[in-house]
């Protein structure tokens, strides 16, 4: 299985060790990964600001640079929901058949054995896209039975505590765009997610998308929260490498 890397211009341009902890966990689960340099955005802003013909441009560079892969694996559910709903990567097209980090490992079923023990209170963000997108978890709108396609990463992580919230998987208010249009809803909501994890004790808040960290990182700054955030692969890199 020929693996291509792709890291998000987001995450390029403002938290590349997102990217390199990616990079990290593929190689140590055995896997063969390529990064084609020509990558570059996956035309998402573009497409959710009406610019479908530009934004589908974009799209067209991605299937050239990533066509020799049988699979493309990237840290955001955002970017890879777009590349699978709007754009049917891996449907309509065949190779490449493209998924986000987490997702990918469930597929395979492949994740670590053991890391590292991470003795601290965590509160896990489920981005809208990786969670109604993807169905990487169950939503909690909808009566069924609980699942989540990272438990088995949370599960090897020995002493690491996940907080009780209460709106367990409500919109951090990012949105991409939405942020900039609609700047007052967008932090307004930011405040409500980053005070829920805070009054219930977070120290770190763990994400599988790095733009709702961004988003909740800089409300939490503004008002001097005490409380961190990192990207879920970061994590599982930092424990991996003790």
């Amino acid at each position: 299985m020929k693996i291509g890397l792709f890291v998000p211009c987001y995450i390029d341009q403002f938290y590349p060790d997102v990217g390199k902890a990616t990079l990290l966990i593929l190689e140590n689960l055995g896997y063969e990964v390529t990064y084609p340099l020509e990558q570059s955005c996956c035309g998402q802003p573009m497409v959710n600001s009406g610019f479908v013909k530009e934004g589908g441009a974009v799209t067209k560079n991605f299937r050239k640079v990533f066509r020799d892969c049988d699979v493309v694996v990237g840290p955001s559910g955002s970017c890879v929901h777009h590349l699978v709903d709007h754009e049917k990567l891996g449907q309509q097209s065949g190779k490449p058949e493209v998924y986000e980090l987490f997702s990918f490992l469930h597929a395979q079923n492949n994740f670590p054995r053991s890391l590292q023990p991470f003795p601290h209170r965590v509160g896990l963000h489920y981005s809208c896209h990786a969670l109604r997108g993807l169905n990487i978890a169950s939503p909690s709108e909808l009566v069924e039975p609980y699942f989540s396609k990272i438990q088995p990463i949370l599960d090897v992580i020995p002493e690491m505590e996940i907080v009780p919230l209460d709106n367990v998987d409500e919109c951090c208010g990012f949105g991409g765009t939405f942020s900039v249009f609609e700047s007052a809803v967008s932090i307004d909501m930011g405040e409500r997610r980053v005070e829920d994890h805070v009054s219930h004790g977070a120290e770190y808040v763990v994400s599988m998308d790095s733009s709702c960290l961004m988003h909740m990182e800089g409300v939490a700054r503004k008002q001097k929260q005490n409380v961190r955030f990192l990207h879920l692969a970061e994590l599982v890199a930092k424990l991996w490498e003790r």
